[in-house]
């Protein structure tokens, strides 16, 4: 698994919890709907810790409670 792939996963995970529209998520945040998409989609490829930032405050978390979690355990990416 990827960075992104974990993100994009911890995204689905979090608006589903938290009974939040994707929309509502890009506005909270600041994330325009194109990189949103690209994230959501495996197209970015690299997902930065402004990305992680901006995540975060868009589900009234700190970026520390977005990265807790099993999908970020570092036995989930391949790492080279």
């Amino acid at each position: 698994m990827t960075v992104n792939d974990a993100v994009a996963k911890r995204i689905t995970k979090l608006l589903d919890e938290k009974k939040m529209t994707q929309y509502k998520l890009e506005q909270k945040s600041g994330i325009v709907h194109g990189s949103m998409q690209c994230i959501m989609n495996g197209r970015n490829k690299t997902v930065t810790l402004t990305t992680i930032i901006m995540l975060a405050k868009g589900f009234d978390m700190t970026p520390a409670e977005f990265i807790d979690d099993e999908l970020f355990s570092a036995a989930n990416f391949d790492i080279e």
